[in-house]
């Protein structure tokens, strides 16, 4: 099951703009290491179930993987061969709004090494260039 809001206020959303950087989300919370975006996109939540996927069999017996982001944004689109002035379409999926800058995925329980290699995984589920950043160590 791919991920969608339970409920929402309004079917449809407009698109908006992004804002230049990350003001919040953009530090580790929970884990040891992060994967943070180099560039503002939109995530699918397709794109999310994919990553999930790849982390849950990853990290099935040595660590733990948190996913930051949820795609919260309805994303319409009309069917092919409609006319313009029909009004707006039908909601097609859902989208996660990612600014440059924020941490989407962390994870603890794994070496340096494990972690470079499975962030590289992840990076190629995903859209948009990435940055594998480090706690410092405490």
């Amino acid at each position: 099951m791919l991920l969608a809001p339970r409920r929402t206020k309004y079917r449809k959303q407009f698109r908006g703009v992004f804002r230049r950087i990350a003001i919040k989300g953009n530090n580790l919370n929970y884990g040891k290491f992060g994967l943070k975006t180099l560039e503002s996109y939109w995530i699918t939540d397709r794109h999310l179930e994919a990553v999930r996927v790849v982390l849950a069999r990853e990290t099935r017996k040595i660590g733990r993987y948190w996913i930051r982001i949820f795609p919260h944004k309805p994303f319409t689109k009309k069917p092919p061969e409609v006319t313009m002035g029909v009004g707006k379409g039908d909601v097609s999926h859902y989208v996660s709004s990612v600014v440059a800058g924020t941490v989407m995925f962390e994870l603890d329980g794994v070496t340096t090494e494990e972690a470079k290699r499975i962030f590289k995984k992840v990076t190629s589920k995903l859209p948009v260039p990435t940055k594998v950043i480090a706690r410092d160590h405490e």
